[in-house]
């Protein structure tokens, strides 16, 4: 049996976005597709520190996080292209120059700015601390690192300035009218996956994976067998290679059913 490896993303597709939790179907599945000899990787927009012991408990065979900036396998850290620290430094500076918010996502700590401009975003560093018992810290850390950061705004034209300066460096992702997911050059979903099939020595021919949203775009694009749940964004049904159900329909079980994974 030629060994294939699924990667998933996790907000909407196996974690659901109505109740946040994950289907029993899709943890029997994730294990099934194990037992089968398959390999089994996160792939999300969440750095590592955003990844609650819920998720890393169901057994995966490793983790790539922040979009491409971080990749983990097993107890090994293979990968991490973190943001330089200098630079962590005058993105933080200049983020406060500007009638913006943003949560700067690291593989050891999420940092939020103590002085939120949303109460949405207070109430969500609340619940990564509270509730997930996330590594919090403040924007003035002196030990700031972080791989990749999203930025909350009331009129992009009022940001213009910020995304002007860093074009250059950084990738944008814009989400609805007032979120920006930012990431570094040269990382992505899909260089997260070309780096492992390299490193484990898989064809891309058994590379697949599964998502939702418009940062699944990239590796959607670029493995052969692309899955968009059921409760995908529009440009995501079509372009992927299938279509399963619901995330809350046993969409995930019923993905690798498909492709007699399990």
């Amino acid at each position: 049996m030629k060994t294939k490896i699924i990667f998933f993303d996790i907000d909407g597709t196996i974690l659901s976005h109505r109740n946040h939790t994950v289907p029993d179907s899709a943890k029997a599945a994730i294990r099934k597709a194990r037992a089968n000899g398959h390999l089994t990787f996160i792939n999300t927009g969440r750095s590592y520190a955003e990844i609650d012991n819920g998720i890393k408990g169901l057994g995966f065979d490793g983790f790539v996080c922040g979009c491409g900036t971080y990749i983990r396998h097993g107890n090994e850290d293979l990968l991490h292209n973190a943001i330089p620290t200098d630079l962590c430094k005058e993105l933080v500076s200049d983020l406060l120059k500007y009638p913006a918010d943003a949560v700067l996502e690291g593989t050891h700590a999420v940092y939020f700015n103590e002085n939120s401009r949303f109460p949405a975003l207070q109430k969500q560093k609340d619940f990564f601390k509270n509730k997930l018992k996330f590594n919090i810290k403040g924007w003035d850390d002196p030990q700031i690192s972080f791989d990749k950061f999203s930025v909350w705004y009331e009129d992009l034209a009022s940001v213009s300035g910020f995304l002007d300066k860093y074009r250059d460096r950084f990738d944008y992702m814009y989400h609805g009218e007032h979120f920006i997911e930012i990431i570094p050059k040269g990382s992505s979903k899909a260089t997260g996956i070309k780096f492992l099939l390299s490193h484990l020595d898989i064809p891309h021919e058994n590379a697949y994976a599964l998502g939702d949203s418009i940062n699944d775009l990239s590796m959607l694009n670029y493995v052969k067998h692309s899955i968009g749940m059921g409760n995908s964004d529009d440009q995501i049904a079509r372009v992927v290679a299938y279509l399963t159900k619901d995330v809350d329909e046993d969409g995930v079980a019923h993905a690798l059913a498909h492709y007699n994974i399990i």
